[in-house]
């Protein structure tokens, strides 16, 4: 059996951060494994394929939901990126933090270190920023982010919308204020994506013979001898190989495979284990029981410009001259993220922070883009940042390879609808200002719908997740809680959890920023409890 200091679990934003800073070290050995493919393609490192990637298994585990009586009983769809890089192989790329009142609300839950103040240290650390500098933002860090270099005219159009309404434009979404319209930031190098792999990972891969990377490598459990965490089972190549962990195993498979995982290994509410035969190492009831997503409304509207993406034959040929641009200058469409415009806004003048999120998308999303619509057109997301409903993340199986129960529970808190009504109408004021509206030739779904009745239904039929699942192995001392302030797993030894599952509460915004700020403060911690 090959042995290793620490073995990282999951390819994803977490796992690549933490195992790149683990292994600066060149007396630690690290092995990180990742159950897809290598994030070497072309498909990932162009911008604009994310639109190919999103609606199908293309390096997508594209897991569904069990049906959700909040959404008039339809089932979720939920897209993780499957590759080296996890989701920010498949992602919309932007970069965007959360407000400060979400980390002081972690802090004041008893999680100590995790206020604002705390982390942001850690997000300048992981950051490299093209275009601002200051006490807001890092330089020299790994992660690239810049602006867009689509140079699309729409996201003039777009600010000049939020003009017309009256809401405050913003420049900088992760500066000292969030609220206001505007542009965002994405995580890009000269036009390409710039997912945690190439960030953490590219750069070391040849010069440290401590780093092993092994792609195609599916865990099945983590082994135990007594209550210490030693070693990890996983597929690779149709043979079952384990593999030893001297100091740590660490947990970095996301908010909905870290918790499956755990329960696969014998971590768990004992009494859900036992029903599958899974003997229980140490019965936790709080793994997998405080799954929180962002729920998500989408406005669709038709028009008639080749600046939009959309089916037709001028756009084939607009897109054909947007990849000669792209080959020669990395420049132009296909450089875009999609969602180039955003905003946060807040439902009452004395929150403590937006309660919404919007994504300008430069063309129709229907149903995640697996439902096309000939002709062009954008839309416009509308996101609810701290729903009340809370879901689960629960075993269908005793088969490692078996997809888990995955139940967010939209809408199961009434609270969320009404809010959500609200999120709507603003919105909606956005995108009826006079330069939209003189510039878009059709509504696909919502117009006519004004009555708080019919905005409901609406928002019941055609709403779902915006891909921001957090907290199924939530930090905290509560009897819920799975890991502590230094994301060591309660009632066991050796093993440590580092990704979105931690987050005690969902945070406004984007969730990719604060996983990697999550595990360069992981690292920290881990190489000095190893001390």
């Amino acid at each position: 059996m090959k042995e290793f200091d620490y073995i990282v679990v999951g390819g994803g934003a977490g796992g690549c951060a933490v195992a790149g800073r683990l292994s600066e070290d060149p007396k630690l050995s690290v092995c990180l494994l990742e159950a897809g493919k290598s994030d070497d393609q072309l498909l990932i490192k162009v911008p604009f394929c994310t639109a190919l990637m999103l609606p199908t298994s293309i390096n997508n585990w594209a897991f569904e939901t069990v049906p959700q009586p909040g959404l008039n009983g339809r089932r979720g769809y939920v897209p993780r990126g499957k590759a080296l890089g996890g989701s920010t192989s498949i992602n919309a790329m932007v970069y965007t933090r959360g407000h400060p009142w979400d980390y002081d609300h972690w802090a004041g839950l008893g999680n100590e270190g995790w206020s604002w103040q705390d982390v942001l240290p850690y997000f300048r650390k992981s950051e490299h920023n093209e275009n601002f500098n200051g006490e807001y933002h890092g330089q020299g860090g790994p992660l690239n982010v810049a602006n867009l270099r689509s140079m699309n005219p729409f996201q003039e159009i777009y600010l000049e919308a939020a003009r017309q309404t009256g809401f405050k434009l913003i420049d900088d979404f992760n500066g000292a204020d969030q609220e206001g319209i505007g542009i965002y930031q994405v995580m890009q190098k000269d036009g390409e994506r710039w997912n945690a792999a190439r960030a953490y990972l590219a750069p070391h891969l040849a010069s440290r013979p401590n780093l092993t990377v092994i792609t195609q490598a599916r865990a099945r459990r983590i082994l135990f001898t007594g209550k210490r965490a030693s070693a990890v089972e996983f597929l690779k190549g149709g043979q079952v190989q384990s593999f030893q962990a001297k100091r740590e195993v660490i947990l970095t498979a996301g908010a909905l495979q870290s918790p499956q995982l755990l329960m696969l290994s014998g971590v768990g509410a004992g009494a859900e284990l036992q029903q599958f035969g899974i003997p229980v190492v140490h019965d936790l009831p709080g793994v997998g029981k405080n799954l929180q997503d962002h729920p998500d409304y989408i406005f669709n509207y038709r028009a008639k410009s080749l600046d939009l993406l959309g089916i037709s034959l001028g756009g084939s040929l607009r897109l054909l001259d947007e990849i000669g641009r792209y080959r020669r200058e990395h420049t132009g469409m296909m450089t875009s993220n999609g969602a180039e415009g955003g905003g946060f806004l807040r439902r009452f003048p004395d929150s403590p922070a937006p309660e919404f999120q919007l994504h300008f998308v430069i063309g129709m999303i229907d149903s995640h883009a697996r439902k096309l619509h000939m002709g062009h057109g954008y839309s416009c997301h509308i996101c609810l940042l701290r729903p009340k409903s809370i879901g689960t993340v629960s075993l269908a199986s005793a088969d490692p390879v078996a997809a888990p129960n995955i139940d967010p529970k939209f809408f199961d808190h009434p609270d969320d609808l009404d809010a959500m009504v609200d999120g709507f109408k603003l919105t909606r004021k956005l995108m009826d200002a006079p330069v939209l509206a003189n510039i878009r030739s059709g509504e696909l779904y919502s117009a006519g719908i004004y009555s708080d009745d019919a905005i409901r239904e609406e928002i019941k039929t055609r709403s779902d997740t915006i891909y921001h699942p957090v907290g199924t192995c939530k930090m905290g001392s509560d009897a819920m809680a799975v890991v502590d302030a230094r994301l060591r797993v309660h009632g066991v030894e050796g093993l440590r959890v580092v990704d979105a599952s931690i987050m005690p509460t969902l945070i406004g915004g984007n969730t990719t920023a604060p996983t990697l700020m999550i595990a360069e403060k992981a690292a920290e911690m881990i190489r000095a409890d190893a001390r």
